[in-house]
């Protein structure tokens, strides 16, 4: 239960809090099966037979194991059914809870593990209170009942641990075994015949026999020769279960499969799995009865056929074994029961949701040949941006003229690891580098490496410096090298300013970090005449584009520095290691040349092609990286209802919804900004979270109407989580918001919405001045102004619980929603950039595929 929603747990848990009464005078079936009519009223049919088999393998029997022997650590006190521990203190009585939780912070945090059942709410660091007890006992229920509502009330985190008290002795029998009849492969050996004694001795002699355990069966067939070949059956049974089991002739081993398959074949259908699984348990035993069994010559031509298919298709040979789970061949040496388990929960789950969602049985087997499983995608920046330096140019600098420039090169042979030398920006190296800090030392060294020993590699910088109006150069290396860097760029080029700056850091001794000393000695080195204040001073004329970098590299998401991108793709940190990065960089271009050989075989590449264009313009580019999209662990929302009607203005039934439904009122009841007047069918769903009476909402809602604008796969709603109490004062733009999705078109609403969330509007609205004389031209004003003054507050009081209890969002904090994949709260540099991000990350991962069907 816990695992399918923490939410659902905790309500079984209301429903079963005295249930273990039951326990004491109904048989231990009867009690099982009131436990499974419990569960039904929160789980499916599908994942209650889960359930079933899940408790068949006793999958959560080691959890249960776990829990009780971190109680006997505590270690529990004497004579308790159920006892609380608060900080390492424990209590069994009720009230003493309030003594133990004031100086509960004090002491040390327990530690929580993975299969902790935490109480919902919306706060972490609060005093932890882990009840041990029993699940649906008395004991249980009173600590219960006070537990949540502190948990509730935002006073403690109310944690259960299931603990018994006195365990039953009786040991656990683990059903199931499996055994196979071992052929022995014997050699052909020269005896004596004279002396070897030949036993004809068959079960159908023994058959014969009078007494069989008791049984004298020649007078119970003369009794009842009504019954004769039952008698007969009953009595080779056993004599072939009570003797040693006798060898089997080879002849007779030819067709033993087929004789089982057809014994199992010939019996009524609801004892075919029973007989199958006594066959298999038991095979030694039933091997010489099944010798008898007469084989169907249509059956063995099926199997025959059926062996020749699952070999051609799945080099399956006969007699080998083999599992499939919708279409997904379980490798059975790796899988247990447990793991199955798993599996079937995973393949249920979207077998459900399927049809929840009404697709049809003919649709369902084209969406289980997609990869559900959400990939790890490498996404590149887009490296198109003038902040970038490059220092060479494989295209058009005379160091490689005498290279070929054909990608025709790629296909011919090299010697292993050898990157082929064509005159073509196949592979390119960015470098962010900030001049006052060590590691500018590592990388100028390594671009130095590159360079001169003309590694078919381009090379950039990205200068990260001080991006104040004014500042002098004397004081700030990373100023004084940019615009030394500028100035020897203007007198001679951009290579030049280069090894002009290799020169600098070849100075660098003390601390490996470069000085403006160093900087103005290479300068006067170079230019002895020039005035070395001109160029560094306040006022140089080599300044420009210094700010720049320092945006590009804001704007990237990168993280803190060093970073490096190649072709786009940023390194990961243990990869910048100055000891690793050389390698890191060669290992990514062979990678490369092996994809770019491909594309060129297949003709994507030609000479014809602009390299740089067609590496920026492949599906994984993005203008951004934001790491709380790629690395953030997204909360998946049921939208599914469960028959369940509400309104969304109706709160006070709302209120009393589980998040499922919540889930479901919400997008039943939300209004879209699309690209296009008709009803189409956009491909990703986008709900931005925020107070757009705020400035933080207003300009995320900017943002997202200016993605919008070039944005063809996309729609747009919104929901409203208000900062203070919610009334007509406080949600004066977000009323406006709501009126306009209400009564306005597309293009009109896209236009009015872009107004809205300007700060200069929302400062007059809040100045007094009316609404209307906001209203932009082609509006439906009349049906505006009518919504506008009658809209009332239920709606945003519906949104902020649904907000709150659901998205666990504190008032006013922002997220956003992309197909039912929820991930907040964010932070208020949530730029255009980031929703192009976040949209290409949901349509490739798998819409891109569903669309497709």
């Amino acid at each position: 239960m816990a695992e399918e929603s923490n939410e659902k747990f905790w309500l079984f848990l209301e429903t079963v809090q005295e249930l273990a009464v039951y326990k004491q005078t109904e048989p231990a079936y009867s009690y099982y099966n009131l436990i499974l009519k419990k569960a039904g009223q929160f789980l499916d049919n599908l994942h209650i037979n889960l359930l079933k088999f899940a408790f068949s393998i006793r999958a959560y029997s080691p959890t249960i194991q776990m829990f009780q022997q971190i109680a006997a650590d505590e270690p529990p006190p004497d004579g308790c059914d159920a006892f609380v521990v608060i900080h390492k203190k424990h209590t069994c009585k009720i009230n003493e809870l309030k003594k133990l939780l004031k100086k509960a912070t004090s002491r040390p945090r327990p530690y929580l593990f993975k299969g902790d059942h935490k109480f919902p709410t919306n706060k972490e660091n609060l005093p932890v209170t882990i009840l041990y007890a029993e699940i649906g006992t008395r004991a249980f229920s009173k600590f219960h009942k006070v537990l949540s509502e502190k948990a509730q009330n935002g006073k403690i985190l109310y944690v259960l641990r299931h603990y018994i008290q006195k365990p039953v002795s009786q040991k656990m029998y683990l059903s199931g075994y499996g055994v196979e009849l071992a052929i022995k492969s014997t050699e052909y050996k020269a005896l004596d015949d004279t002396q070897v004694k030949t036993t004809n001795t068959t079960v159908e002699d023994e058959a014969e026999t009078n007494e069989v355990q008791g049984f004298l069966f020649r007078k119970l067939k003369e009794r009842y020769s009504d019954l004769r070949d039952n008698l007969t059956t009953f009595q080779k049974y056993l004599i072939e279960s009570s003797k040693e089991m006798m060898p089997l002739k080879v002849w007779e081993l030819q067709d033993l499969s087929f004789q089982a398959a057809s014994q199992i074949m010939s019996t009524p259908v609801y004892d075919a799995i029973k007989l199958m699984k006594d066959i298999s348990q038991n095979f030694p035993i039933k091997a010489r009865s099944l010798t008898r069994i007469a084989v169907n010559q249509l059956m063995r031509e099926e199997i025959q056929e059926n062996q020749k298919g699952l070999h051609d298709r799945f080099e399956i040979q006969p007699g080998d074994a083999c599992l499939f789970i919708n279409g997904l061949r379980v490798d059975m040496s790796a899988y247990d029961p447990f793991s199955l388990l798993d599996m079937l929960k995973l393949e249920g789950k979207m077998m459900n949701g399927l049809r929840n969602l009404g697709i049809i049985k003919e649709d369902v087997s084209k969406f289980l040949k997609l990869n559900s499983h959400v990939l790890d995608h490498t996404y590149a920046l887009d490296i198109r941006h003038s902040s970038i330096v490059w220092i060479n140019d494989l295209e058009n600098d005379d160091l490689y003229v005498t290279w070929p420039a054909s990608c025709q090169e790629l296909l011919k042979p090299v010697f292993p690891g050898t990157i082929p030398s064509i005159r073509r920006n196949f592979h390119n190296l960015v470098l962010f580098i900030d001049p006052a800090q060590e590691y500018t030392l590592d990388f100028v060294k390594l671009a130095e490496l590159f360079y001169y020993h003309k590694i078919p590699l381009r090379i950039g910088f990205v200068f990260i410096v001080n991006t104040d109006d004014e500042v002098d150069g004397a004081d700030d290396v990373g100023v004084a090298l940019w615009r030394a860097f500028n100035y020897i760029a203007e007198e001679h080029d951009v290579s030049q300013a280069f090894v002009s700056i290799v020169q600098m850091y070849q100075r660098v001794k003390n601390d490996n970090i470069l000085t403006v000393d160093h900087v103005k000695s290479v300068l006067l080195k170079l230019f002895p005449d020039a005035n070395i204040w001109d160029i560094l001073g306040v006022h140089s004329k080599y300044d420009n584009g210094r700010k720049e970098g320092a945006s590009f590299y804001r704007m990237t998401g990168l993280g803190p520095l060093p970073q490096a991108l190649y072709n786009g793709e940023p390194f990961k940190l243990e990869q910048l290691n100055a000891e690793e990065l050389e390698t890191n960089v060669l290992h990514r271009m062979m990678d490369a040349t092996i994809n770019l050989q491909r594309e060129v075989f297949t003709g994507v590449l030609n000479d014809r092609t602009n390299v740089i264009d067609f590496l920026m313009e492949k599906n994984n580019v993005v203008p951004r990286v934001n790491p709380s999209i790629l690395h953030i662990k997204w909360q998946y929302l049921n939208l599914i209802s469960t028959s369940v009607t509400a309104d969304v203005e109706d709160f006070s039934t709302f209120f009393f919804l589980d998040s499922q439904d919540k889930s479901a009122v919400i997008a039943e009841n939300m209004y879209y900004l699309t690209q296009e007047e008709d009803d189409v069918i956009s491909s990703v769903t986008l709900w931005i979270i925020a107070d757009f009476d705020k400035p933080s909402g207003r300009k995320l809602l900017f943002n997202a109407l200016k993605f919008m604008k070039t944005s063809v796969h996309s729609r747009l709603g919104v929901i409203y989580n208000p900062t203070s109490k919610i009334n007509e004062e406080n949600t004066a733009i977000s009323r406006a918001v709501l009126a306009a999705f209400l009564t306005q078109k597309n293009s009109f609403l896209r236009n009015f919405l872009r107004k809205l969330a300007k700060e200069e509007t929302a400062t007059a609205i809040y100045s007094g001045e009316k609404i209307k004389t906001f209203l932009t031209e082609g509006m439906d004003k009349n049906a505006f102004e009518k919504k506008y003054n009658t809209v009332g507050v239920n709606i945003f009081q519906t949104h902020q619980l649904f907000c709150q209890d659901v998205l666990k969002l504190h008032p006013g904090e922002l997220g956003i929603v992309s197909n039912g994949k929820f991930s907040g709260p964010l932070d208020e540099n949530f730029y255009t950039e980031d929703f192009y991000f976040l949209e290409k990350i949901t349509f490739t991962n798998l819409v891109e595929k569903i669309k497709g069907i």
